[in-house]
């Protein structure tokens, strides 16, 4: 059988195959796959395993050198798939999106997506966890914050930031809804986003209107009035921005423009000083 040689070592070819697919079953780099776990996934036991070793890890380590892959130095299969898959959605949409398109782009097995997610649907899920704001204002609103007016203008910014990140998927993810509102995969990214979104800038803004400082709008409907707009505009910016004559403004000028329109919209005066 053909192999690897280093340090005087024979490593069989099959040896190093089994690794690498022990490591993708698992979502690890090869560096964390146990040697009991090789010599399951080449069908032999430990112990003949490290005979064919020479007793010692290393000769498998740098087999796998040789071999072209650093040990410690590939991402996990949930990385490699995240990121595949969120590229695949920015160039292509949503509906290509299969396990064995994810597979061949994340350089693993379909297998080992599904110890690692479970479905498609969980990888959906982890794909927009990543690439869309959800995260990130969830994390804002939970720490300290400016007021009213400072808040809005600086979830503004998370939003924008999160249209504009590579991959492309949010934009992506907002034409698919337009272009197919109806369509399963649309229901299935937006049945989780919605209660997240709620529970985010929708319970914020509750809090806000209880307090007296905004208007007590439905939580949905003040929740959209406030992202809607500044979606729309940085959607439509990239073509917006080629008509010839269009005055574009700054993204700082539209946030500004935004903010302040939002607040117009929504936003109650201070009660009067009681006498």
């Amino acid at each position: 059988m053909s192999g690897t040689k280093e340090s005087g070592r024979q490593v069989p070819q099959a040896i190093v195959e089994a690794t690498l697919r022990a490591a993708d079953a698992r979502g690890v780099s090869a560096a964390d796959v146990t040697l009991r776990d090789v010599a399951q996934e080449a069908g032999i036991s430990r112990s003949t395993l490290l005979r064919r070793l020479g007793g010692t890890r290393q000769a498998l380590d740098e087999a796998l050198r040789a071999a072209g892959v650093e040990p410690g130095g590939r991402k996990p299969v949930r990385e490699r798939a995240i990121e595949a898959t969120g590229a695949l959605i920015s160039r292509q949409g949503l509906g290509t999106v299969t396990f064995e398109r994810v597979a061949a782009a994340a350089e693993c097995s379909v297998p080992s997506l599904y110890v690692t997610f479970g479905g498609r649907d969980e990888l959906l899920r982890a794909v927009f966890e990543r690439y869309s704001p959800l995260v990130d204002v969830e994390t804002f609103l939970a720490a300290p914050h400016g007021d009213l007016e400072d808040t809005v203008r600086r979830l503004y910014r998370l939003l924008v930031d999160a249209l504009k990140r590579e991959p492309r998927v949010l934009p992506a993810l907002l034409a698919e809804v337009f272009a197919r509102p109806a369509d399963e995969n649309v229901q299935l990214v937006f049945q989780n986003v919605t209660p997240r979104l709620l529970a985010g800038i929708g319970q914020w803004l509750a809090a806000e209107a209880a307090a007296g400082r905004v208007r007590d709008l439905p939580p949905l409907l003040i929740t959209q009035q406030m992202t809607s707009p500044i979606f729309l505009h940085f959607l439509l910016r990239p073509v917006t921005g080629g008509f010839a004559g269009a005055d574009l403004p700054s993204e700082d000028e539209a946030i500004e423009t935004f903010t302040r329109a939002f607040l117009r919209a929504v936003a109650l005066p201070p009660p009067a000083p009681e006498h």
